[in-house]
């Protein structure tokens, strides 16, 4: 199974996905890259933008991911 499809999997199970859990949970580190790949080959990924803390009790912002549709249009 393909780094994509492991993540489009992960998507439609109605999950979102950030950095941190595709690495923890997919083993996967350059997730933008793949989202990339996978909005080439016309799926609708959505993205937002949240504010977690980090491990110093720090605010910072990182994109999480979710599934738009089947395909984009």
């Amino acid at each position: 199974m393909t780094q994509q499809e492991r993540i489009l999997e992960y998507l439609q199970t109605g999950k979102t996905i950030t950095t941190l859990n595709a690495f923890n949970e997919l083993g996967i580190t350059r997730l933008a890259s793949r989202i990339y790949d996978l909005k080439e080959a016309g799926h609708l990924i959505n993205k937002k933008m949240i504010t977690v803390l980090n491990r110093y009790d720090e605010k910072c912002s990182v994109a999480e991911y979710s599934l738009g549709g089947s395909n984009a249009a």
